[in-house]
């Protein structure tokens, strides 16, 4: 299986730049993931496709402000410093730019020194473990400096933070957003429980890697990167009694779907649990415990196309694409949506 069989052609004027005001007023393309079949709809009408005997499975994440703009301590370079992973209470993983210019030992003033940063060592991978020196609260801290990590397709300057996170976003931990779920409001998640659908969180801190293209020709020999992700006991019970009662477990999110999958053993019990996942999904998986799936537009080639076409399969995921093209959806983190059930 070729990388480039999960190629389509996309216009660049349909990648959404910019959040809409009203989360819910996005549109919904509905695919039928046996027949192929397709629907057109506004999100809000996502309530149409629910039973009362659904679980919706939604990732609680929250993006933290991670992109830091400051100047190196001895020359007033500017450089840029990419949190990826908090190792210890003052220690991060981190991206920096331009790489040659921060080596170890070397310091980072950002606004005036209120933040500083020495590079502590420099891993294989090239990133940087730094160590940060502050007075006060460091995520407050962060608040303040840190610019929201969108995704590099992504050319507008985002004016509220807020809007790359869900209304539902609780655990700080993501350099990327969950976007499928960008389209619930509260008004309409309450709606969503009114119907009778029940509601169940997963954690999963999305990493940079969801933004790395597939370099690999073969499908196959792509390495998929780790996230960390926690299942609550309550969530767990949530998902085998409405599989064991014949319930659908509907995913919002690919990040949700990683999750469960890691998660389940053959029979399909999820259990509860906090673990790293690197799980790689394209066609030909079998899925143990997902049902249905809201997700948005992904790009060509994307390990995120691939694991939307192992649920619905290629031919009606890459159809149902040219048919969004064709009408001129808005595609990736600010754009449209589907769901395929």
């Amino acid at each position: 299986m070729k990388t480039s069989d999960f190629y389509f052609d996309l216009p660049k004027e349909l990648i959404a730049q910019d959040p809409l005001t009203d989360r819910a007023s996005s549109r919904l393309l509905k695919l039928d993931r046996y027949s192929g079949e397709i629907e057109h709809r506004t999100f809000s009408d996502v309530t149409d496709y629910l039973r009362e005997s659904d679980l919706l499975i939604l990732n609680n994440t929250k993006v933290i402000p991670a992109r830091l703009l400051g100047v190196k301590e001895d020359t007033g370079a500017n450089v840029e410093v990419f949190l990826l992973k908090r190792h210890s209470m003052d220690v991060w993983e981190t991206l920096v730019k331009p790489g040659k210019k921060l080596k170890e030992g070397a310091f980072v003033s950002f606004a005036d020194g209120l933040l500083r940063a020495q590079i502590i060592k420099v891993l294989e991978d090239g990133s940087r473990l730094v160590k940060f020196i502050y007075d006060g609260i460091f995520e407050e801290i962060l608040d303040k400096l840190g610019e929201m990590p969108l995704p590099p397709y992504i050319t507008h300057k985002l004016k509220d933070k807020d809007r790359y996170q869900t209304v539902y976003a609780k655990y700080e931990g993501s350099v990327a957003a969950p976007t499928a779920g960008l389209h619930f409001t509260n008004e309409l998640l309450e709606k969503i429980k009114d119907k009778g659908v029940d509601i169940a969180y997963v954690t999963l801190h999305v990493g940079l890697g969801t933004f790395r293209p597939v370099k690999a020709k073969e499908v196959t020999e792509h390495k998929m990167h780790s996230e960390s992700y926690i299942i609550p006991k309550e969530t767990a019970d949530k998902i085998n009694a409405t599989k064991k009662n014949g319930g659908r477990v509907i995913c919002v999110g690919t990040t949700s779907v990683r999750t469960l999958e890691s998660a389940s053993l053959d029979d399909g019990t999820v259990i509860a649990k906090e673990d790293d996942t690197s799980i790689f999904i394209y066609p030909g998986y079998k899925f143990k415990v997902v049902d249905g799936l809201i997700t948005n537009f992904h790009l060509p080639e994307s390990t995120l196309v691939m694991l939307v076409s192992a649920f619905a399969g290629r031919e009606n995921v890459l159809n149902a694409y040219k048919n969004a093209v064709d009408l001129k959806y808005r595609f990736f983190s600010f754009g449209d949506a589907m769901i395929i059930i």
